[in-house]
């Protein structure tokens, strides 16, 4: 049988932007929530995103990288940025207002599992050993998460269908992105993503919300809960899982993150008072299983993974 090979790894060189997005993912959760008490869903989002383009084309301008896209590459750009970055935010930001913060994060992170999926039919990834046990190991961690919540979420059929939406259109534009590559550099081409975002949500926002853009009418929490998001949220974590997905395969990049939503129930837990069960700590123990199929190399698990 075929051997894993080390593109069925997580390349090495970016585990401290893995270890930073996990972290910086993780937080968001409660600190959207928090946000979200005091600003309109889509007022956040526009706010939010359009810090997130001005840092990062300001980043591009200082670094001397190109920020024109190429000629024949425009509509797969849109296209990308519709339904991977615009589709998300819709989906999450509505859902996570219909349910805790954590189990939100839970739903959001089954993206790995529909981006393997459907990977291994479009983009001919195989289906590994490795990929098939990171599924397996954190589905499981994912429905412990979930754990007495599941008749909550029942309870809460919008907000679950939601989240699982976004879910799907985050995976779905992460495999356009390896489908139909965009030639700039992750920096530009994730600016390029969130301003194409803007105008529709800023003109859903203005359409269908009322409430305010200013982030310093906000009480102090909330309006430093924008600032995080603004700037760890939308510009390295934004750019940094730009940058893996540009490099590692989808089955790779996708399972890499499964990490964040055990970040969220925990920070949940520290921001907003809730106290960890057993099924915690166990779904941490599966999730970060999960993660080795992924983060070791590829020689010491091949021998135990294809027996």
């Amino acid at each position: 049988m075929k051997k894993d090979t080390p593109l069925h790894t997580f390349p090495r060189h970016l585990i401290w932007l893995l270890a930073g997005l996990t972290l910086g993912w993780g937080l968001n959760w409660p600190i959207t929530k928090v946000v979200l008490s005091e600003m309109a869903p889509m007022h956040s989002r526009t706010l939010c995103l359009s810090f997130g383009v001005v840092g990062l084309f300001t980043i591009a301008g200082i670094s001397g990288l190109p920020i024109r896209i190429p000629k024949g590459q425009w509509l797969r750009t849109i296209a990308i940025s519709l339904i991977g970055t615009l589709g998300w935010n819709l989906f999450s930001v509505y859902g996570i207002q219909m349910m805790a913060s954590g189990r939100a994060a839970i739903l959001a992170y089954t993206m790995p599992i529909w981006s393997v999926i459907i990977a291994t039919w479009l983009l001919k990834e195989p289906f590994t050993k490795r990929r098939a046990l990171g599924c397996a190991l954190g589905g499981a961690g994912l429905l412990l998460l979930l754990g007495e919540e599941i008749q909550a979420v029942g309870r809460s059929p919008i907000g679950a269908i939601l989240m699982v939406g976004a879910a799907v259109s985050w995976a779905i534009g992460t495999i356009m992105m390896k489908r139909w590559p965009v030639t700039l550099p992750a920096t530009t081409y994730t600016a390029w993503q969130l301003l194409i975002s803007v105008p529709p949500i800023m003109l859903f926002a203005i359409t269908f919300e009322s409430g305010t853009f200013n982030p310093f009418a906000l009480s102090l929490w909330p309006m430093l809960g924008v600032f995080y998001i603004s700037s760890v949220v939308f510009i390295f974590c934004y750019w940094a899982w730009t940058r893996i997905v540009l490099i590692a395969p989808v089955g790779v990049s996708s399972l890499s993150i499964m990490m964040s939503p055990v970040v969220g129930v925990f920070s949940g837990m520290l921001l907003l008072g809730e106290t960890p069960r057993w099924q915690d700590y166990a779904a941490l123990v599966l999730i970060v299983t999960s993660l080795a199929t992924v983060l070791l190399p590829a020689k010491p698990m091949t021998a135990y993974l294809n027996k």
